[in-house]
């Protein structure tokens, strides 16, 4: 009896693994043939476009026209005209000095001036008198000669207290400090009853033109070099057209409304950061701008007539970082391709090498094949994916090697 429900054992355990060995052998089977199948990969075909290429720099804004006041003369402020934070036209008076000083010194000139004018008829008389004499032998030369140094005396007398009465004039007006510049007016740093004097360091207000504007945008010389070079080369083209506009993006991220044009670039390089300043100058009737405002500008480039774009997801990058592409090749079999790229451009890389044009560059089934394989190709939709084609007049983008 125990004999035979061994048997019996033995025989159930035998089915129980003929079975598991059929089922394992099926499931290997069935994984075989997934694996020999042909995969299906999505391809971009390569080909040249026209992209406008620009560089997006920070700046900082800067005011058209300054003018710190100061006076010019010494003395006390009367009246303070001006109405902090308004808009100034040029020739408005923003402060009176005391003129009492300065209009009792013009008198005084003016008086001493006729005084000069009045001894001076009487001066040139003797001396033509005595000129005559001495014809006749009836005076000396040394009385001539005496009455002709005074008669220049006089004379000179007489344009030195015209220059005085001048000058005494000048510091006259000079009481009232004038704008010297249209624009807006900031704090005052005086009042009714400050004592000023003439050209002192600390300004009593300043006056700034607000419109235009100007943006100050340091490029980095490594960048300028590397422009010159490739317009050199002719791999970037001058659209003189347009590519003087600039375009602003305010500090909330927001696109300022109106173009700036590109005034020219500094020749000086600062020492402790190796840039160069651009100078941008943009309308700003509404005030939006103010001087120290933080932005950042767009500045074109130029034209690449014959850029090479990518999709983004298409780059891999190999264990040394380098970028790597997969592309189908002519035989329909992978091939890897090792990359140098410019800059993105929307969600696109611009090729500067290793792609030809029409060749065919993996985007979608990446994981599932390897270079040497044979796969199945169809076109890569880039609106099923949700991408957005690259537009670079549209969006402008931040200078970005990827692989130099």
């Amino acid at each position: 009896m125990k004999k035979f429900i061994r048997i019996k054992l033995i025989a159930i355990v035998g089915i129980l693994v003929g079975g598991l060995t059929l089922t394992g052998c099926g499931e290997k089977q069935s994984g075989g043939k997934f694996q020999t199948g042909t995969p299906e990969v999505a391809v971009v075909t390569v080909q040249t476009e026209q992209v406008t290429l620009t560089t997006e720099l920070p700046g900082r804004t800067s005011s058209y026209r300054v003018a710190e006041i100061r006076p010019q003369v010494s003395g006390i402020i009367q009246k303070r005209l001006l109405t902090e934070g308004a808009n100034i036209k040029a020739g408005d008076i923003l402060y009176q000095i005391d003129p009492a000083p300065f209009q009792a010194v013009l008198d005084n000139a003016h008086a001493a001036l006729g005084r000069a004018e009045a001894n001076l008829p009487a001066i040139q008389l003797r001396a033509e008198r005595l000129r005559e004499l001495l014809v006749d032998k009836a005076v000396s030369q040394q009385d001539y000669d005496d009455a002709a140094a005074a008669l220049k005396q006089a004379e000179a007398d007489i344009q030195y207290w015209k220059a005085m009465v001048e000058t005494a004039r000048i510091n006259l007006g000079y009481t009232r400090i004038i704008a010297p510049i249209s624009g807006r007016i900031g704090i005052s740093n005086v009042t009714e009853g400050a004592l000023v004097t003439a050209h002192q360091p600390v300004a009593l207000a300043t006056i700034q033109q607000l419109d235009p504007i100007y943006v100050d945008l340091p490029q980095s010389t490594a960048e300028l070099l590397r422009l010159q070079r490739r317009l050199g080369e002719g791999r970037l083209k001058y659209e003189a057209k347009n590519q003087n506009k600039v375009k602003l993006i305010l500090e909330d991220g927001t696109e300022y409304p109106s173009e700036g044009t590109l005034q020219f670039r500094d020749v000086t390089v600062e020492p402790s950061t190796g840039s160069v300043i651009l100078r941008i100058i943009f309308h700003n009737s509404k005030g939006l701008l103010l001087p120290g405002m933080f932005v950042r500008a767009v500045v074109k480039e130029g034209v690449n007539k014959q850029a090479l774009l990518i999709p983004q997801q298409a780059v891999s990058r190999d264990p040394k970082g380098n970028p790597v592409v997969l592309i189908v090749n002519a035989g329909g079999k992978v091939e890897q391709r090792m990359l140098t790229l410019d800059r993105a451009i929307g969600d696109k890389w611009i090729v500067s090498a290793g792609l030809t044009p029409g060749e065919r560059v993996v985007v979608e089934g990446l994981q599932k094949v390897r270079p040497g394989l044979a796969v199945k190709v169809v076109p890569f939709n880039e609106n099923k994916t949700g991408h957005v084609p690259a537009t670079t007049e549209s969006q402008p983008q931040k200078r970005t090697d990827g692989g130099r």
